[in-house]
């Protein structure tokens, strides 16, 4: 299955990173270029097993379940239900401690696999999908890594 993954150093431990990674609600909103709209499903906070509904602000709806929650160093995700052109989707994002420059902080690394239908679309359709995930997970990264320097946002945790 292809995979694409984006990865960025942040300036925070990994519990202020990790955090950071599963705000929620208005303040998830302001700093995720990904999520028009967000809900965790019959539950107030994330957690292994819990579903959450996420419509992309480029249109497609997905309910994903948390297949693992480990604060402060992981956390992954997979499809329950999302849109026709996924046959499966899944993704994980790692919190490691780490230094850049002299600098105490954390690497991120956010990885997603996916598998396209119908299958005889998949040459073409995973050649875009690696293109537009691609494209995607790096703007959500990028916005993730300052999202992780903004006061507003770190106050909020």
């Amino acid at each position: 299955m292809p995979q694409v993954t984006a990865s960025t150093f942040v300036p925070v431990p990994p519990d202020t990173a990790f955090a950071v990674s599963q705000t929620t609600g208005e303040v998830r909103l302001a700093w995720d270029p990904f999520i028009r709209h967000q809900e965790l499903l019959g539950a107030d906070r994330p957690a292994k097993g819990v579903r959450t509904l996420t419509r992309a602000r480029v249109g497609p709806r997905m309910i994903s379940e948390y297949v693992s929650y480990r604060p402060p160093t992981s956390v992954g995700m997979t499809m329950v239900e999302g849109p026709w052109f996924f046959a499966s989707f899944g993704g994980g994002w790692r919190f490691t401690p780490s230094s850049e420059g002299g600098v105490e902080g954390t690497t991120a690394v956010w990885k997603y696999t996916y598998a396209v239908r119908p299958a005889v679309l998949r040459p073409i359709a995973e050649q875009i999908g690696q293109w537009l995930l691609g494209r995607e997970i790096r703007a959500r990264i990028a916005a993730f890594a300052a999202a992780c320097e903004d006061p507003a946002v770190l106050a909020a945790l």
